[in-house]
């Protein structure tokens, strides 16, 4: 059952408030594995692991509060920070490279936490698709709140991360016109999202009942920050090839992953609803791109 049924929720100054102790733990309890703990052997294989263990603080602070929207941020949040802990630790990598790919990464998650945390209504809400999640296996609930709200995603953020790491550890090639052609496809993914999400709460806050969005950007794709997120994944792809490119198959991984999931899972649950809620967004989908910016077909 949704948490917006539960009574007596805190103010969002208050829930942000416990989002950041929360993220301030999880921080903390991965920085102890990485600086204290005993290592793997592996610099990769201890960041993964750092990285579960601050997914499980996040879990745990879901549970409690009965919200899973503690874990929102968490996609935005942490690749910044790996970013920085692999450039300190075995930052090998050319650092015109590094500069590169930390402007596109800062960029994409200030971006992204910043909406998330402007809109957020506090823990008073909770993300629509999370209950889905959970009310599947009702009696498994508790396992599919960890694998299928938190986990996977981590797994999957860490798979998109791997490009990175290659550039920071593993090459000191000097950067070519992949890594500019790479920056150039990242900084124009984000903006995109920016401008985007824009357009839609504008939209949201001045449309009329029934209306659906279908001006700006939305008027060339259906879902243009989708499009966007998965531009910016393959900018980090493109990274990775630039350079360590023998490691092309294992870089492309997370890529791919995401491609699988927004076409498969995340565009097709917004397309039900969407339909659910307004039979007219048919209209939409006949006219308007499912993804890739395109021209729309004229308004019958």
């Amino acid at each position: 059952m949704s948490t917006d049924t539960h009574a007596a929720r805190p103010s969002k100054t208050v829930s942000m408030v416990w989002i950041i102790i929360a993220y301030i733990a999880c921080c903390g309890a991965a920085a102890l594995w990485l600086y204290n703990g005993p290592s793997t052997g592996s610099l990769l294989l201890d960041s993964f692991v750092a990285d579960v263990i601050a997914t499980v603080v996040i879990f745990i602070f879901s549970r409690v509060f009965k919200n899973s929207s503690f874990y929102d941020a968490y996609w935005s949040v942490i690749p910044p920070l790996f970013l920085l802990y692999w450039w300190d630790v075995a930052g090998h990598g050319n650092e015109t490279r590094y500069l590169l790919i930390s402007l596109v990464v800062w960029y994409w998650a200030i971006r992204l936490t910043w909406n998330w945390a402007k809109h957020w209504e506090g823990l008073n809400h909770e993300d629509w698709r999370y209950p889905i999640v959970r009310d599947r296996f009702p009696k498994l609930a508790i396992f599919s709140d960890f694998f299928g709200v938190h986990f996977f995603p981590t797994v999957q953020v860490f798979l998109g991360l791997l490009p990175a790491y290659a550039c920071l550890t593993l090459s000191q090639a000097e950067p070519g016109i992949l890594d500019y052609i790479a920056t150039a496809i990242g900084i124009t993914a984000v903006t995109i999202q920016l401008i985007a999400d824009r357009q839609l709460h504008q939209f949201i806050a001045y449309r009329k009942p029934g209306q659906i969005i279908d001006q700006g950007l939305w008027s060339w794709s259906r879902h243009p920050n989708y499009f966007g997120e998965i531009s910016f994944w393959a900018s980090l792809a493109l990274f990775g090839l630039a350079a360590w490119p023998q490691g092309w198959w294992w870089q492309i991984i997370g890529f791919v992953a995401m491609l699988v999931m927004f076409v498969t899972a995340s565009i097709p649950l917004m397309e039900t609803r969407s339909l659910e809620r307004r039979p007219q967004y048919q209209d939409i989908i006949d006219r308007v791109s499912v993804l890739v910016p395109l021209p729309p077909k004229p308004k019958r």
